[in-house]
């Protein structure tokens, strides 16, 4: 039975929902496409052609190993290639006009989207961005890379993302309130947002301040009439029932992501580098949120910071960046990094410059074709959303570089995201039930040991200290202690995973399309396993 006609009406679906044929021999990452073509395709596109390669490759594997008893070959087909149907496309998609006045008293007509991917799990959950090139077709990508991204790290969210036109830097505070009041409340009333059906969360131009914006609004449209209104987003203030550990969530878990390949002696043969971040050099593209912690704790493991490349300038030092040094700068320099003192301005382009490890944090197909081949690190982990294009993916794997993939690397932040909406659906912080509880526990410990001691031994008291490290633990774990390390166990888990997975389908140092493969065969067992109702 031939995996093309397994897949061939999935591909007439895939991520847009289009009802245009799509055959294989005419899909857009069509061998006959040169790689500037590739380069050239929209995200939507990219995405689309990282899932395809992947469901061919899982359809192949079901329609050979699963065995269901009394189920023929040809029934077998029609099941898997009708849940596949299911995966693939865009499930919902809103777009919204609406009108917003100035504070200079004149009307402007706003354009937003909201796009739901899968429901296999619920709520869905994605960011809300703000850029004035925000389309429609970018939105529906990413909705589904956050399906997929979910699935990889096992967080039980479907996949959405939302966006919103416009220039932030071009409009007041008071103006962005309005705007992301109305269009909450836009949401709200066509069911686009609530704890248990659409979760929004920071993304790029968006942050905290627009998360509290978000929930009072839903509270004062409907959330009135639910205890949990405080759950509808996450990436919220402490004080609006944010969650420690949030902030620096995504450039944590890269952290953890390239940890895990980084201590695989194997991985670590293959691409001829040694075991331990100690003595790797790194160089991070975007200093922004996941760049800087990102570059903040594999400083701390012992890799050394080189260069970091900005909007308006790259700077370069060979014997280390402290990107704790640079942060405070930046901080003081009005958001920009030009004049450190710690490091040269270069012009160099130093994405193609020598180190272990690259870490790209900026924006959209930053590697392509005609940088991939220049690319001295050895390690690529994508702090963004699909910087590499599937044309310069295709050649780091022929020169035995190590990508590690968005949906994988920068996952750390949906993660905590869904600790958070835990913590509101519990209405309680983590930890603070047991802090008393397990200091009190700790400290008559200590004290049964002593007792115990000075009545065997001689009856004269014998004083017994916790060390400093167990001092700090006597108290139970803090809800920063438990979200670190949530986080760094579902990062571990995950990453063996997906080298699991790569062994499984002997996939050699093809991290990306082991992810995908990893996410489509959760999914597919949530459809199969909860069945389908058809009207």
């Amino acid at each position: 039975m031939s995996v093309a006609r397994c897949f061939s009406r999935a591909q007439r679906q895939l991520l847009t929902g289009a009802s245009r044929q799509i055959s294989t021999s005419s899909a857009n990452h069509s061998p006959t496409m040169t790689a500037q073509e590739e380069d050239n395709l929209g995200f939507s596109q990219m995405v689309m052609n990282f899932v395809e390669d992947a469901s061919k490759k899982v359809c192949e594997r079901l329609l050979v190993d699963e065995k269901i008893p009394r189920e023929t070959a040809e029934e077998k087909r029609k099941r898997v290639e009708g849940v596949f149907n299911i995966i693939l496309p865009c499930n919902h998609f809103l777009e919204l006009n609406f009108p917003v006045r100035r504070d200079s008293g004149e009307i402007e007509m706003i354009r937003g989207y909201r796009a739901q991917h899968s429901q296999h799990r619920s709520p869905t959950k994605g960011g809300l961005r703000y850029n004035i090139h925000v389309s429609a077709d970018e939105v529906k990508a990413l909705a589904a890379l956050m399906s997929y991204k979910c699935a990889v790290v096992d967080v039980p969210f479907g996949g959405a993302k939302a966006g919103i036109q416009i220039d932030p830097s071009t409009f007041s505070a008071n103006e962005l309130e309005r705007i992301t009041r109305r269009f909450t409340h836009e949401l709200a009333k066509k069911g686009f947002l609530g704890a248990g059906v659409d979760v929004p969360a920071p993304d790029m131009g968006t942050g905290e301040r627009e998360m509290s914006w978000m929930v009072d609004e839903y509270k004062m449209c409907l959330g009135n009439a639910t205890l949990d209104a405080h759950a509808c987003t996450t990436g919220k203030p402490i004080t609006q029932g944010g969650i420690h550990g949030r902030v620096s969530a995504t450039g944590r878990g890269l952290f953890h992501s390239v940890q895990q390949f980084v201590d695989d002696t194997s991985y670590m043969e293959q691409i001829g580098l040694k075991p331990g971040f100690n003595g790797k050099t790194f160089i991070l593209q975007g200093f922004g949120n996941v760049g800087l912690h990102s570059a903040r704790y594999l400083h701390r493991a012992g890799a050394k910071c080189v260069g970091i490349i900005e909007f308006d300038t790259s700077i370069f030092n060979p014997n280390g960046i402290d990107p704790k040094e640079l942060e405070e700068y930046k901080l003081d320099n009005g958001g920009s990094i030009r004049g450190f003192p710690g490091a040269q301005a270069t012009t160099e382009d130093l994405l193609v410059a020598e180190c272990d490890i690259l870490v790209p944090c900026a924006m959209e197909k930053t590697i392509t074709s005609v940088n991939a081949p220049l690319i001295k690190a050895k390690i690529i982990a994508e702090g963004a959303n699909g910087p590499t294009t599937t044309a310069a993916h295709r050649i780091l794997l022929e020169r035995k570089r190590l990508v590690i993939p968005d949906l994988y690397a920068n996952a750390g932040g949906v993660t905590v995201s869904y600790f958070e909406w835990l913590k509101n659906l519990n209405h309680v912080s983590f930890g603070r039930l047991t802090f008393k509880y397990e200091h009190d526990t700790n400290v008559h410990l200590f004290k049964s040991v002593q007792t115990s001691l000075e009545n065997s031994i001689s009856g004269k008291k014998i004083p017994i200290y916790p060390t400093a490290e167990y001092q700090k633990r006597m108290a139970g774990a803090s809800e920063k202690d438990i979200v670190h390390s949530g986080l760094a166990y579902t990062m571990e888990r995950s990453g063996r995973h997906i080298i699991n997975t790569a062994a499984k389908y002997n996939l050699g140092l093809d991290l990306r399309q082991a992810a995908y493969i990893a996410s489509l065969e959760k999914i597919y067992t949530v459809y199969r396993d909860a069945g389908v109702m058809f009207a």
